[in-house]
């Protein structure tokens, strides 16, 4: 509001950058922009690119991502008999922990890279970004060591439109190299649990989050009050049913693979066939779950044929 004319014209030309893979995507994503005031002719805060493919170079105070989900990375192959097949494309980078073929392991290096000392970023994950072996477990040990990986919200499923998506998000602050981790502690909202979302009938609301907002506490994050504990405290009102816990990092580092894949509330509709929710969402949530396992057998499917299938 009482911004002078230098910071005005840092915010519209400066202050905000995006790669897009699409063309198409980058132009809409570019009118948008400008319809809010940021960016001009001359001035175009998105370009179209291969983010994973390099390090760009540029680095940047606060990264916010929804990078996107899916399959491991592959490329469309012609044989000469005319067969299509794919091929795992594996993203190797210096700036990288580790090699692999995930797309959202990757993306979660890539921005690790893009900040600068003390940056932060906060970024969408699927589930198997919290649990995967393999590269996935060293990303996190380096993401727990290198960064101050401090805040996880578990969001509830029926949020996106492809099916069997369950995402998170993941904040963490960019630090300088130590010899001891930087993560010391790990706190989780379980927004997950005991929710039922649809997008038509039931869409998440702002007024759904305002407990984590208030939780989180931007202001003096070393101030925050866990709603959870294992008795109930009439003095913090905290309980078993609290959805704000904390973990500290030897918790986190001793569990198997370094697994952030934290669970506490109980589910229940197991326990109280009263407390099920209607038909209609059981049978979304059936659904969600059953596309979400079917992606992970094909991506094992897809490792067991040594990472070329061919496409009907």
């Amino acid at each position: 509001p009482n911004l002078t004319r230098d910071e005005k014209r840092h915010l519209k030309e400066k202050a905000f950058r995006g790669v897009e893979l699409v063309q198409a995507t980058a132009r809409v994503c570019a009118m948008n922009l400008l319809l809010h005031g940021i960016g001009s002719d001359k001035h175009i805060p998105i370009k179209v690119d291969d983010a994973l493919k390099s390090d760009p170079g540029e680095r940047f105070d606060v990264v916010l991502a929804n990078p996107p989900f899916g399959k491991k990375s592959s490329t469309m192959i012609v044989g000469e008999d005319g067969k299509v097949s794919t091929e795992k494309d594996i993203v190797e980078r210096d700036d990288f922990w580790a090699t692999t073929s995930n797309k959202q392991l990757n993306f979660v290096q890539h921005i690790k890279t893009l900040l600068k000392p003390h940056g932060r970023a906060a970024v969408v994950v699927p589930d198997n970004v919290l649990f995967e072996g393999g590269a996935g477990e060293t990303i996190r040990r380096k993401l727990m060591h290198e960064c101050d990986v401090h805040t996880l919200l578990r969001l509830p499923t029926g949020l996106f439109y492809a099916q069997g998506v369950k995402a998170n998000v993941i904040f963490f602050d960019k630090k300088p190299a130590s010899e001891t981790p930087w993560t010391k502690k790990l706190w989780i909202y379980d927004l997950r649990t005991n929710k039922h979302f649809t997008l038509k009938t039931n869409p998440l609301k702002r007024a759904d989050l305002d407990e984590f907002v208030r939780l989180y506490n931007p202001a003096n994050r070393h101030d925050r009050k866990a709603t959870w504990a294992s008795t109930p405290d009439p003095k913090s009102g905290a309980g078993p049913e609290g959805r704000w816990r904390v973990y500290d990092y030897d918790e986190l580092i001793a569990r198997d693979k370094a697994s952030l894949d934290i669970f506490w509330l109980k589910d229940e509709s197991l326990a109280d066939s009263d407390n099920l929710p209607p038909p209609e969402v059981i049978a979304q949530e059936i659904v969600e779950d059953l596309e979400a396992a079917l992606e992970q057998f094909r991506l094992i499917a897809g490792d067991l044929n040594g990472g070329t299938r061919e496409v009907a």
